[in-house]
């Protein structure tokens, strides 16, 4: 029962995170509202980074950010965002499906080579670092959407697009 309260939506947010990623226009990928924001194939690809995190936080007991480069290059089209999406919630569902709360109660670190940025449980690691942590990046993407005059799909219900307004 533990473990459900946990991360019993993280398989709801994943999915609702896949509704928004269908959305995406290949031909405005590398489109962004401010010089200082991302692109929208970056952001995209951002939200699978993740995804990747997540996973690390229950395969490992730490993640050093030094040990990966600091920007990946940003994905170009919807399919090649929804292909690494898709291989790793698999990866994801499988290992949630078999952590236990031992697992879940266990430090986890992030660090950046000696300095340590959080260390926390691996279920508030999952939680903050990984699922609120996509969810204001998706966020962030389906203003990218609206800006783009591009129909955003309801997260939590409908949205004025499901509502026909």
């Amino acid at each position: 029962m533990v473990k459900q309260l946990i991360i019993g939506d993280a398989i709801h947010e994943l999915a609702t995170t896949r509704r928004i990623l269908m959305c995406l226009p290949d031909e405005h990928m590398t489109w962004r509202p401010h010089v200082k924001s991302m692109t929208l194939g970056g952001l995209a690809t951002h939200l699978i980074n993740l995804l990747n995190w997540q996973v690390a936080i229950l395969l490992y007991t730490e993640f050093d950010t030094s040990t990966v480069p600091l920007r990946r290059e940003a994905l170009e089209s919807r399919e090649e965002v929804l292909e690494e999406f898709d291989a790793n919630v698999v990866k994801l569902e499988k290992l949630v499906a078999e952590c236990d709360e031992k697992t879940l109660d266990e430090e986890w670190t992030l660090r950046n080579g000696e300095h340590i940025i959080l260390r926390q449980p691996r279920a508030n690691a999952l939680r903050t670092f990984g699922i609120s942590h996509m969810i204001h990046h998706r966020a962030q993407l389906g203003v990218y959407l609206r800006l783009l005059d591009i129909p955003v799909p309801g997260f939590y219900g409908t949205s004025a697009d499901d509502e026909g307004k």
